[in-house]
């Protein structure tokens, strides 16, 4: 009785364990005859015995050292590889063998392809060859390469987990390599014996490799290329008897067309050894075509077998589905019912096969079987119908399935029904279509126009408020693209801001109004607010666009706009015209800024004055009126004009202060900070009284920007009539090329900031700005931009005024005439 096929032979194939043994043994003894041979070869290199080297003493060539080494690895690997059961040592020294005449090999076809000398060839024995040869010692080129090839086969067989043929395609090159030369042998042709001037391969070293190539061929008997030899089916036999004719008839012919040669009857012996060779490939390629035919036989009768055993699948099937599952022929009987069917009906399976529906099933449920199933003959396609039945246990839904069976010829022979319970999808299908209804009622009922779209931006549903923002109708719009309703240049953005809103990882719900237009049928373009979303349904995207036209509220926001511009031009205008514009000296070069706040149209209480005492001495205020609007520009007019006169009194700091003081303490709820200073340029200092206000920085030619350190004073309007705290005032060092900042806290105030972080980001700006520089206008009004754009980098999002006062008292060289154009204090 055939064997049960092991893992990886041939599908479909029968084989022996005894067949199997037998090819193994074939195998093993091949490859110890080789093995054998390269050992008596190294030994007769051992020896000094030309016997043993060449077999035949008129042999020109005798085995190489090499050769022999190789020979005798690859046969040791292979009894190796083949030998049953095989552990993990055994394995591990067979890929050892094959990797070693591997190397040599490889080496070797390295020298013939470079023409480098490896120094191999003579590494075991000298040779003192009779025929001399280009390279002493090396082994044929075709020895070499048949042999890279046996070392390859031999490693494919030795893992398992590689197709066999990996192993058995390069057998069959090194037996065909080795027969080549012994056909050269056998019909006197030296062509096939050795290739121009190199060595040629040994008469032995050409059998030895022929059984090297049977042994690593039938390694694996029962798995590719080898099994169809040897299996014991038709293909098997078939396959062996071929090889046998393709392996002897063409020696005989051989022989006999070369006699006939000798007598001169025919070519020359190289025509007749091609031939010979061309046959023996051809008898191969006609034997494994015979072994497909003969495979495709057993297949065929194993195919038979498979469809017995689908039947029994089918059934298990057929018993395994939730549904109920029936065959019947075209009279009606049964042939096939599964285990639901059963327990529907109540019937046990050998009570229903070959009757008929009316046997089986309540008479009005037969009469409505046996008409559908007449009906569907009738079509001869497929049927698919949804019924309610009113059951013991209450009304069920059932979806039945109804196809025929067919023949080859395409002719019904039978009747195949599937019964589905489907009641519960039924109700979630209602379910569904109310949530629709509702879904779709709740649409309509939005106010604005609203339009859901796939992924694509293709409008799928829209709701009856488009037609009045639109113009279209709801239908009409429903397969078109969203984009069609937007103005034509403006298709590309607003494309663009979709597609950027879907690439987000998680897209929230937004609006969005800016510079956003729609289209309405007439032509007439107008502006709209969209509020967006995105929802994931199933495999794709769908988007909700709520879109309002919003042309009102734009003409609204510009009507307020123009009216907003107008009264912030007015307030600037007053602005300025409270600070007034401040003589520019020749002697004392300086540069500011002033930005106004985005609220309270652009009106606060920021002030300064550069005020001339004397030719040698210049007043400098500035102050801060707290709060903002045109109470606090009114006061700061007030006080600026107050300190002006006061300054030109001759008053000293201390007694300004107070003089504002007291002022300020008259208005009501009123608080300023205000610092004035006093620079004396012939004494090289300034004297200066702060009240509340931020510390003066100062930059000297020779040091850092510095804070001058000031006497603490409370702001202007803390004290009262009666009096109060006295103000102090300090006169520090300035020394010629320095630089004054003075500023309010609008350029250095920040909510969540440290203002004292902010003090030492201005006061290292300025050094950087005026390192090594001269402190003329220009490079004044440089560094103003500059720490500017520092400390407030978005002007237009500022929320409070702001004041920079930048001074320069210029090095010693001033001439009279410059201090005689310093205007007459007045």
């Amino acid at each position: 009785m055939p064997h049960a096929t092991g893992a990886g032979q041939v599908e479909g194939l029968p084989f022996h364990e005894s067949a199997l043994a037998a090819a193994r043994a074939v195998a093993q003894g091949a490859a110890l005859v080789a093995a054998t041979l390269g050992f008596l070869a190294l030994l007769g290199w051992i020896t000094g015995s030309n016997v043993l080297k060449a077999v035949l003493p008129e042999a020109a060539d005798s085995m190489k050292p090499n050769t022999a080494v190789a020979l005798s690895a690859l046969g040791l690997s292979l009894i190796a590889v083949i030998r049953r059961p095989a552990d993990r040592r055994t394995m591990a020294a067979a890929r050892a063998g094959a990797v070693l005449a591997a190397v040599i090999s490889g080496l070797t076809l390295m020298e013939y392809l470079t023409g480098a000398n490896l120094g191999i060839d003579e590494l075991l024995f000298e040779e003192t060859a009779r025929v001399a040869t280009a390279a002493p010692g090396r082994m044929a080129p075709n020895t070499a390469a048949a042999l890279v090839l046996a070392s390859a086969a031999a490693l494919c067989a030795s893992m398992p987990r590689l197709p066999a043929w990996t192993s058995q395609v390069p057998a069959l090159a090194v037996a065909a390599l080795g027969m080549v030369r012994l056909y050269g042998f056998l019909y006197d042709v030296p062509q096939l014996e050795r290739f121009g001037g190199y060595a040629g391969m040994a008469l032995h070293t050409a059998l030895a490799l022929v059984l090297l190539g049977i042994a690593a061929f039938l390694a694996r008997p029962g798995e590719g290329p080898a099994g169809l030899l040897t299996n014991t089916g038709t293909t098997g036999a078939l396959g062996r008897r071929l090889i046998v004719t393709t392996l002897v008839a063409p020696l005989v012919l051989g022989a006999l067309v070369q006699a006939g040669e000798d007598a001169e009857l025919y070519g020359a012996r190289l025509g007749t050894a091609l031939l010979v060779c061309g046959h023996v490939i051809v008898f191969t390629v006609v034997i494994f075509a015979a072994l497909v035919v003969g495979r495709r036989t057993e297949v065929a009768h194993a195919r038979a077998e498979w469809q017995v055993r689908q039947n029994e699948l089918l059934q298990s099937f057929m018993d395994h589905t939730p549904a109920v599952v029936f065959i019947k022929d075209l009279k009606g009987r049964y042939l096939a019912v599964n285990t639901k069917f059963e327990e529907s009906t109540g019937l046990p399976r050998g009570r229903v096969l070959g009757r008929r529906d009316r046997d089986v099933l309540p008479s009005d449920f037969a009469r409505q079987a046996r008409a559908a199933d007449l009906d569907m003959l009738r079509r001869r396609a497929p049927v698919q119908r949804q019924e309610r039945f009113v059951l013991p246990g209450g009304t069920r839904d059932f979806l039945t399935s109804l196809f025929p069976l067919k023949d080859p010829n395409g002719k019904p022979y039978a009747v195949c029904g599937v019964v589905t319970d489907i009641t519960e999808r039924v109700a979630a299908e209602r379910e569904v279509k109310r949530i629709n209804r509702r879904f779709l009622a709740l649409l309509e009922s939005a106010p604005d126009a609203t339009l859901i779209t796939d992924g694509h931006g293709t409008i799928i549903l829209a709701n009856a408020q488009v037609e009045p923002v639109f113009g279209h109708v709801p239908a009409d719009l429903v397969g078109t693209k969203v984009d069609d309703l937007v103005p034509g240049p403006r298709r590309p953005r607003h494309s663009a801001l979709l597609r950027r809103y879907l690439g987000l990882r998680d897209p929230q719900p937004m609006v969005l109004d800016r510079d956003l237009y729609a289209m309405h049928t007439d032509g007439r373009v107008f502006p709209v607010e969209v509020s967006v979303s995105a929802f994931q349904a199933e495999r794709d995207t769908l988007v909700f666009l709520t879109v309002r036209d919003i042309t009102e509220r734009r003409q609204a926001e510009a009507e307020r706009a123009e009216r907003y511009e107008q009264q912030r031009h007015i307030a600037y205008t007053l602005q300025h015209s409270l600070m007034g514009e401040p003589p520019h000296l020749p002697y004392l070069p300086r540069a500011h800024r002033y930005l106004a706040s985005v609220q309270n149209p652009g009106v606060g209480g920021d002030w300064f004055d550069v005020i001339p005492l004397d030719k040698t001495r210049t007043g400098v205020v500035i102050g801060d009126v707290m709060g903002r609007g045109l109470e606090a520009a009114a006061v700061m007019g007030q006080l600026r004009a107050a300190s002006h006169a006061l300054a030109r009194t001759g008053v000293s700091p201390c007694g300004l202060m107070t003089g504002l003081d007291a002022f300020v303490s008259d208005l009501a709820d009123q608080l300023v900070t205000c610092l004035y200073l006093v620079i004396d340029q012939d004494a090289h200092e300034v004297t200066l009284c702060s009240a509340g206000h931020l510390p003066v920085i100062a930059l000297s030619p020779a040091g850092p920007a510095r804070l001058l350190p000031t006497p603490v004073n409370v702001p202007l309007g803390v004290n009262d009539a009666s009096g109060g705290v006295p103000y102090r005032a300090t006169t520090q060092p300035l020394p010629p090329g320095s630089t004054l900042a003075l500023y309010t806290d609008g350029l250095v105030e920040r909510p969540g900031t440290d203002i004292d972080a902010q003090i030492d980001v201005l006061a290292h700006t300025l050094g950087d700005v005026l390192k090594c520089a001269v402190a003329d206008p220009e490079v004044l009004d440089r560094a103003a931009a500059r720490m500017v754009e520092t400390l407030i980098p978005d002007p237009a999002a500022h929320d409070d005024d702001v004041t920079l006062l930048l001074i320069g008292l210029p090095e010693p060289d001033l001439t009279e005439t410059d201090r005689t154009q310093t205007p007459t204090p007045r």
